[in-house]
């Protein structure tokens, strides 16, 4: 049982993220992008605005993580091949005659299969911002996880400013004042992997990649089949939060209420 594991974790390792799975990371991004309100008619007002924001949707990640590292936030565009596939999938998307591609795309059984594999590439991109945060700063486990929750989820870190190209101006749907699954996700693997590299979890990368990323697609995968938008991760929250930060304070009550709006 061992050496099964030990063999599906190396070659998850192994595995190049391109094109496949960086393909689904843009149809799932973009799709999600489209079915977001007014998002349809932007894209006929303003295809150029359209572009931008999918763009952002698909390496927001890079670009947020740039930002923290002080490089430039255009580097992710640097890369012509994956911008123009990223582009082609846009146009597809949003244009394609008779929405063919779209309706294909959103078919359950190949959106679990998109959506898997997205997830699987979540991994790569928090371990990426992990490993580069580690390269920069040696001991900076703080600076580690912020990097890589970055890098894996910072297109909803940065959804406030995709929503400005768009002409929306939604400041309470801010993802630190209401998390996603995906954004908490995200950052519980950035944690797992930055202890990991700083020797504080006794397990191998590729161990906890494989760990990880079954993890998230089953999930994921359980969250779209129930229809669930729980996070598996509530009562762990409401738990911490009622203990550590409601108190007894004149506040606690409005601590509460503002809680249960979050939830």
């Amino acid at each position: 049982m061992m050496e099964l594991f030990d063999n599906l974790s190396h070659g998850l390792a192994n595995l190049s993220m391109f094109p496949y799975f960086d393909m689904a990371h843009y149809i799932v991004s973009i799709m999600a992008l489209r079915e977001q309100p007014g998002a349809l008619e932007v894209s006929r007002l303003s295809p150029l605005a359209c572009w931008f924001s999918s763009m952002l949707c698909c390496f927001g990640g890079a670009v947020l993580s740039g930002i923290m590292l002080a490089e430039p936030p255009v580097a992710p565009l640097s890369n012509g091949t994956s911008v123009m596939l990223a582009s082609l999938i846009w146009y597809l998307v949003f244009y394609c005659p008779s929405d063919l591609v779209y309706n294909s795309a959103a078919l359950l059984p190949l959106r679990l299969v998109l959506s898997g594999m997205k997830e699987v590439t979540r991994t790569w991109k928090v371990l990426g911002g992990v490993t580069l945060a580690q390269s920069k700063y040696k001991d900076g486990l703080l600076v580690m996880i912020a990097i890589g929750w970055a890098r894996g989820a910072g297109g909803g870190l940065i959804s406030n400013f995709e929503q400005l190209v768009r002409g929306v101006w939604k400041p309470e749907t801010n993802e630190l004042l209401r998390m996603s699954y995906p954004t908490k996700v995200t950052l519980v693997g950035a944690v797992l992997f930055a202890l990991q590299q700083s020797h504080y979890l006794p397990v191998h990368t590729h161990h906890l990649m494989l760990i990880y990323s079954t993890y998230t697609v089953a999930n994921k995968t359980r969250m779209m089949l129930t229809g669930s938008a729980t996070s598996p991760f509530a009562p762990v929250e409401s738990a911490l939060f009622k203990t550590l930060f409601t108190g007894f304070s004149p506040y606690g009550a409005i601590t509460r209420r503002g809680a249960e709006k979050v939830d």
